[in-house]
């Protein structure tokens, strides 16, 4: 690649890259909101809605990563120049986040069941339940937005996609304000968690209305893509089954570590909480990045050219790394004050720092295994996604983590260093497989 040409893969992976980036950073900021606006409503409306998102996501996260097949069907399609067929995917995807999307719905509804085994709280457990029936509602409607992303990163429009994020997280804020404490001018009651489940729902059906019209500008209104048959749909299945287990894997140990975290105490499970909020907006800047990579990787394998598929993963990679690095000075740097961002409370704040600094060592994995994951996509290795995970995740770093946290009596931060451990052997294992899977024929094998 010559330095021309060099400096051209890297300004339209930016391009593509920041977008996405921010795009993942406002869903993020929604979720925030959300817990802001209940924190100062009702100290059980703000647990219930955590309990039912980590249940609502858990099993949502499944049908995503399903969906998701089309990050490897519809680059590879447009990259090879069959511009019908990607359309058409389209039209297979659509179909499948409505069937996805409606069991996730029959199955999230039956989750509060989970609740009464665990004896949770009854006031609790009351408004969990009431939540996640509300948001079951959105769950469809955020599949179908998942599908219509996929089309328009794969075709380099993504100035829908911040809009969209925008006009949500504008429209989430004072929905959230407005219906969870109540308007009595207006004769809006106060609806608690009811009413920030709704906001959520509205936001994510308006979300799908941006996309669709985006579409429409592109394909034209007129324009009616070929319906898509059953071999479509087993097709963005194929690819799309092993990262919704990926995403389910990854939701999973993360779920176990935040029950192992309260299980060590309110302090150690608050300061875990407040980290990996934080962590989460790190991890959401290179879950972008790895967004835009799957594109310009399934843009080469589409254009048969493997090489060039190589150079753009690992250039993925090291935009991803700078960007991660930066994450990591600041919170060696800053940790305090990043953390008195979520908190006020001075114990919470002494049990995050070090937790932080151990985040700050491994924002590079996490960049790396978020970016690998994306590049995986793009060539059609989503498999790889899966073992990584399962490997790295419950192989390596749950034992670690159960070791140093209890074994060692290191609570909470040898928890996060099992996690560490974990993240590093996933991100050393997928860089590993997108290397064998780019190996050109003049390559001989290792």
């Amino acid at each position: 690649m010559t330095a021309i040409g060099g400096r051209s893969e890297a300004r339209s992976l930016i391009a593509l890259a920041v977008p996405l980036a921010l795009q993942q950073i406002g869903f993020q900021l929604m979720g925030t909101v959300d817990a802001a606006w209940l924190g100062r409503y009702d100290d059980t409306a703000l647990a219930a809605a955590g309990v039912g998102n980590n249940l609502l996501f858990a099993v949502t996260s499944i049908g995503m990563g399903i969906v998701m097949g089309l990050d490897t069907v519809i680059p590879q399609a447009l990259g090879a120049g069959r511009h019908a067929d990607a359309r058409r995917a389209l039209h297979g995807g659509l179909r499948l986040a409505v069937l996805v999307g409606l069991a996730a719905t029959a199955i999230v509804i039956a989750t509060p069941v989970i609740l009464s085994l665990a004896r949770v709280d009854p006031g609790v457990a009351s408004d969990a339940r009431t939540y996640i029936y509300m948001r079951s509602v959105g769950i469809v409607p955020f599949l179908l937005s998942i599908a219509l992303r996929s089309y328009l990163a794969a075709r380099d429009v993504t100035r829908p996609l911040v809009l969209a994020v925008v006009l949500g997280n504008v429209l989430n804020y004072f929905l959230d304000w407005a219906l969870i404490f109540g308007v009595p001018s207006l004769g809006i009651p106060a609806m608690g968690v009811i009413g920030a489940a709704l906001a959520t729902v509205t936001v994510q059906i308006l979300i799908v209305f941006v996309y669709v019209a985006a579409v429409r500008s592109i394909d034209g209104p007129g324009r009616a893509a070929e319906r898509s048959t059953r071999a479509d749909l087993s097709d963005i299945y194929k690819y799309g089954a092993p990262v919704g287990g990926q995403m389910f894997a990854e939701v999973g140990i993360f779920g176990v570590a935040t029950v192992i975290a309260a299980h060590m105490g309110r302090t150690p499970g608050a300061a875990h909480t407040v980290a990996l909020i934080l962590c989460s907006f790190t991890f959401s800047i290179a879950v972008g990045i790895g967004a835009a990579t799957s594109v310009r990787v399934g843009h080469a394998v589409g254009a048969n050219d493997l090489a060039l598929a190589r150079k753009r993963g690992f250039l993925g990679l090291g935009v991803g790394l700078a960007v991660m690095a930066v994450s990591a000075l600041a919170l060696v740097a800053l940790p305090r004050p990043i953390a008195a961002l979520l908190t006020d409370s001075p114990e919470v704040i002494a049990a995050a720092v070090p937790l932080l600094m151990i985040a700050a060592l491994f924002q590079l994995s996490d960049g790396t295994q978020a970016i690998g994951a994306g590049a995986l996509r793009g060539l059609g290795d989503t498999r790889a996604t899966l073992v990584g995970n399962i490997i790295g995740h419950y192989g390596i770093g749950l034992g670690i983590s159960l070791a140093l946290g209890f074994g060692a009596h290191m609570g909470a931060p040898g928890l996060w260093w099992g996690l560490s451990a974990g993240l590093t052997v996933t991100a050393v294992y997928l860089v590993a497989r997108f290397v064998a899977g780019t190996r050109t024929p003049t390559e001989s094998p290792r």
